[in-house]
Formats: C-alpha cells, sequence, structure tokens
C-alpha cells in the first residue's frame, strides 16, 4: 500500500486532497508542520502533500525541518497550494520540493503528478538497494583475499585503520589543503580496504608460496595493481559510487614510489594520487609489522625507523610527518588487530600514546 501524508491546516482542504487521490494510496493527516516531522519522524511515508501558507510553521519551514532528517530521494515533498507565485514556486524547488501544483488543478493531471513522484522514489528505492549489494559484493571480494592467505587476516582492517590516522593528523596539520577535505578523508578510508582487491586474480601457488618470489612470480603478482583498476573500474561503472573513484586509483597507484622507482607506472612524487600516497604508507607499515609466510614482524621501533628514512624515497614526506606525529596509535591498532576500531577509539589511544621510539 502506497503511504502519503497530507499536511494541511484547513480541514476541507485535506479532505479535497484525499478525494483526488487514487484508491491504492493509505492517506495520513497533519494539521500543521510540527506535526507532520513528528509524524515522519516515526513512520516515514512515501510522499508528503503539503499547503505552502500555514500558521506557526509554514511549508517552507516544515520543508527544512524534513530536509534535516530526510534527502529530496528519500522523502519526496510536493506543494500543493492556491498560491500560484513564481517567486513561491522558485523558493520551493529550491528548498528542496519535488513537485509544486497550483490549485486548481484537474484531477487527472493531479494525480498523474502525484504517482510519477511515487514511482520515481521507488526507483531510487530500488537502485540504493542495488547499489547496497554492490557494496556488499566489494567488501566480499576484500575479504575473499584474506580468506585465500591466513597469513594476511586483519590486513584490510588495520590498514584502513591506519589510514584514518593518517588522513585525520594531516586534516588537523592542514596539509593538502587543496585536495584533502574532510569528505574526502572518509572516501579515502572508505576505499582503502580495496588495495588488494586484484590479489583475486593471482593464482593460490604464487599468492600463498611460503618463500620469496622469483622475478617471473614477482611481476606476476605485480599485475595485481592493473587487475584491481580493471574490477574496481567496472564497479564503478554499475554504480558510480564516489568513493570507488579513490578505490581505483589506490588499487592501481598504491606500490608507487615517491621517487618514481615503484610500479606499475613509475609515477613518482604529487603524480602519484594522495590518496595512494596515504594508503602506501598504511600498507607498507602494516606488511612489515605483521607474520607473512616467507617472513617474521617487524619490531614497531624497526618499522618506525623504515617509515621516516622511506621519506622522500619511498613515501611522501609530508605524509611521513603526519605518521611519527600518530605513530603511538599505529603501535595500538597493531596489537588489537585493529578489530572493532571506531575514530573515538583512534582518537583515544593517540591520548593515550604508546611507545616511543
Amino acid at each position: 500500500m502506497k503511504q502519503i501524508l497530507i499536511v494541511d491546516d484547513n480541514i476541507d482542504n485535506r479532505r479535497d486532497t484525499q478525494s483526488r487521490l487514487d484508491d491504492d494510496f493509505q492517506v495520513a493527516f497533519a494539521e500543521s508542520g510540527g506535526q507532520a516531522v513528528q509524524i515522519c519522524s516515526k513512520i516515514k511515508p512515501d510522499i508528503v502533500l503539503m499547503e505552502a501558507a500555514m500558521p506557526q510553521m509554514d511549508g517552507f519551514e516544515t520543508l527544512a525541518r524534513l530536509r534535516e532528517r530526510f534527502s529530496p530521494e528519500q522523502l519526496p515533498v510536493i506543494f500543493y497550494t492556491a498560491h500560484a507565485d513564481p517567486e513561491i514556486e522558485r523558493k520551493a524547488f529550491e528548498a528542496g520540493a519535488a513537485d509544486f501544483i497550483t490549485k486548481p488543478c484537474s484531477k487527472a493531471a493531479f494525480t498523474h503528478r502525484v504517482n510519477l513522484q511515487y514511482r520515481l522514489a521507488q526507483q531510487q528505492t530500488h537502485l540504493e538497494n542495488a547499489i547496497k549489494h554492490l557494496e556488499d559484493s566489494i567488501t566480499l571480494f576484500s575479504d575473499m583475499i584474506e580468506f585465500r592467505d591466513e597469513s594476511i587476516g586483519g590486513h584490510a582492517q588495520r590498514t584502513t585503520a591506519y589510514t584514518g590516522l593518517l588522513t585525520g593528523e594531516l586534516l588537523r596539520e592542514g596539509a593538502f589543503a587543496d585536495e584533502l577535505s574532510q569528505e574526502t578523508a572518509e572516501m579515502i578510508e572508505r576505499a582503502a580496504p580495496l588495495h588488494d582487491v586484484g590479489k583475486i586474480g593471482i593464482r593460490d601457488v604464487i599468492l600463498l608460496k611460503p618463500a620469496l618470489l622469483d622475478d617471473e612470480e614477482f611481476g606476476i603478482v605485480k599485475s595485481h595493481t592493473s587487475i584491481g583498476g580493471k574490477i574496481l573500474r567496472y564497479m564503478y561503472a554499475s554504480s558510480s559510487q564516489p568513493y570507488l573513484e579513490y578505490a581505483i586509483k589506490i588499487a592501481e597507484e598504491h606500490h608507487e614510489r615517491f621517487d618514481g622507482k615503484g610500479y606499475p607506472a613509475r609515477r613518482r612524487g604529487n603524480e602519484i594520487s594522495l590518496c595512494a600516497r596515504i594508503v602506501s604508507l598504511a600498507d607498507v607499515y602494516d606488511a612489515l609489522t605483521d607474520t607473512r609466510t616467507y617472513k617474521k614482524p617487524m619490531s614497531y621501533a624497526d618499522a618506525c625507523r623504515v617509515i621516516t628514512t622511506g621519506a622522500g624515497h619511498q613515501f611522501d614526506p609530508v605524509i611521513v610527518r603526519a605518521f611519527n606525529a600518530v605513530k603511538p596509535a599505529f603501535w595500538k591498532i597493531a596489537q588489537t588487530g585493529g578489530a572493532g576500531l571506531a575514530p573515538s577509539y583512534i582518537q583515544a589511544s593517540l591520548r593515550a600514546g604508546g611507545p616511543d621510539f
């Protein structure tokens, strides 16, 4: 059953509006903007039909309150009013109204426009569900890499936590202000777990080899950057999720080096995307301090020295500076395995400190 909320302070107007709707709408009423906000906070209707001019809280203030909680896609709001003023209509659309229907309006036109908004809302819901399923599939890709190799269990989660620490410190320092915002930092952290997704295309006999790889094998492993980029480009084309743009860059470039001696494209310096430069350091730190099939873990102190001496060579010096500011929290994440880390935990780790080498 389609659910619609009619908002109007005049009872006769509410009844008239209801009479124009198709029978398959389940109708609820609100006689004020405040009441409409309360109803929507408890049970979200599919559509809100609202008068613009109401006492106390008018339609525009009500719409603003609803937009604090629901996007235009989540809750279409249609103004249905006798105030046929172009300025009011412009103001309504700028405020996020889905449509503006003026009285008098034929029943046929009215029902068509209301049903159109309902169908658009349903399509949006289906799209969001499809994207959610796609994101679950992407996460599964990342998890499958770790399921194949028990020695790297938790790597994606820890690398993501380290990435969050670095972006947080860079924001605090005001570094890369023209590239890094809070929104960008969140996108990078969201994309970080997918940095090695291309390893899904590497044969187990090579990926799980309990010894150092020979040159041919290493060449095959290096192809995981381009494989990951192809997988993520396909997924981005299917969903257009903004964070996947960062995931593509990270997958393709996280093994580039600041001095241009990395792979696959031998990019150098700022030719490497900022997101990849950040995740590169996080990835290397975890590789150094974690047990792998072919090596024992490096100590925290030695890993810190490798990162610090790599400034200007393997890593961006500005990002290394950020690492040195938060490295005690890196140590704490390594001790816990990165499980269940939230920003509040990370901040607590920074305040509590850790070993200082």
